[in-house]
This record gives C-alpha cells, structure tokens and sequence, in this order.
C-alpha cells in the first residue's frame, strides 16, 4: 500500500463532467451533484484503512454541509479486480451499512479520475456553484487512525466558506491516502 498526498488546490479549475453508476441503482452527472452552494467531490474507496478511519466523520460532515447548500458526491475508482473489497456489491454494502448521505459511484473505467487528476484515496475536491475548485485538502489531521474528536474540522470549515462566499481558504493542508488502484493496460 503506497501513501500519497495529492497536490493542493488550483482555485477556479473547473470540474469535469461524468456520469456514472450508483449503487442506489441511479446514475448521477456533474450537474444532478451540484447543490445550491457548491459540491464536495470525494475519492474514496472501501479498503483503504485512510478512508475507513474517517468514514463516521465524512457522513457527519456531508450531512451538516447539505443543510449549508453543499452537496457531495463519492466516487470509487480502484480495480476491484486486484481489490475484491472495493467492487460493487462491496460499495452497495458499506453505503448501507454507514447510511452515506451521499450517492456512492463507480468509475468503472477511471476515466473520471485521470479527469480530476485524482491521487489517492481519499482525495477531496471542493467546489463553488460555478463549478470552480476552491479546496484540495484534507478532512482533518486523521490519517490510518482517527485524529481526536476535537480536531479542527478542515474540510468541513472550507466548504462553509466556500457556501458563504463561493471562495475556499488559501491555506490549505493536503490530504493523505492510499494511491488509486489503476487497472495494468
């Protein structure tokens, strides 16, 4: 398992469209994500010990941004064939199991994340409601093991800006994950 920190935010880079599988059994684009303020696009996976330390706060997180007009959306993009815990099956179940307020996506082809330069896992991309990115950072100081309970909520203060003002903070810490599982071609 390779660590990897993506680069930090290149404000106003527009985000890419898509339109993938849920495992709602719905498919969702750029667009039906966006909500009134802006939307959090998350890299994730099923597992990635990264993500799963943070999984209890994301969807505390997503749900308290919602309420600020932020919307959020989580793709998956690992080769399930190499990670048998990331398919499909697997992501239906861990959306279920962790009630993600979120729809949960597949990038089968991984198109969409060679689009979003995405790294790691997980890799967050918030954007204003013109579609221009305005934080690349982490969620908090977590890493393979939850930060304490009080730690300074990173992401979540970002978007709450970026609801408040349609721009992100300048300082921006980077997150840090597992690298994207990318299929051998």
């Amino acid at each position: 398992m390779v660590s990897l920190q993506p680069p930090l935010c290149d404000f106003g880079w527009k985000a890419p469209a898509f339109d993938l599988p849920g495992v709602d059994g719905k498919r969702y684009t750029l667009q039906d994500a966006m909500g009134p303020n802006g939307l959090l696009v998350m890299f994730i996976c099923n597992h990635c010990p990264y993500v799963q330390s943070i999984r209890d706060r994301i969807v505390r997180d997503t749900r308290e941004l919602r309420a600020h007009g932020i919307h959020s959306i989580a793709i998956m993009s690992n080769d399930p064939a190499d990670y048998p815990e990331d398919s499909f099956d697997h992501m239906r179940a861990v959306a279920e199991q962790f009630q993600f307020p979120f729809p949960y996506v597949w990038d089968e082809t991984q198109a969409v994340a060679k689009a979003y330069d995405a790294v790691c896992t997980p890799d967050f991309f918030g954007f204003n409601a013109n579609f221009e990115l305005q934080y690349r950072g982490r969620l908090d100081e977590s890493r393979k093991i939850a930060a304490p309970a009080d730690a300074r909520r990173d992401l979540f203060e970002a978007m709450l800006q970026v609801a408040q003002t349609g721009q992100g903070p300048r300082e921006q810490l980077a997150s840090m994950g597992c690298s994207i599982k990318w299929k051998n071609t």
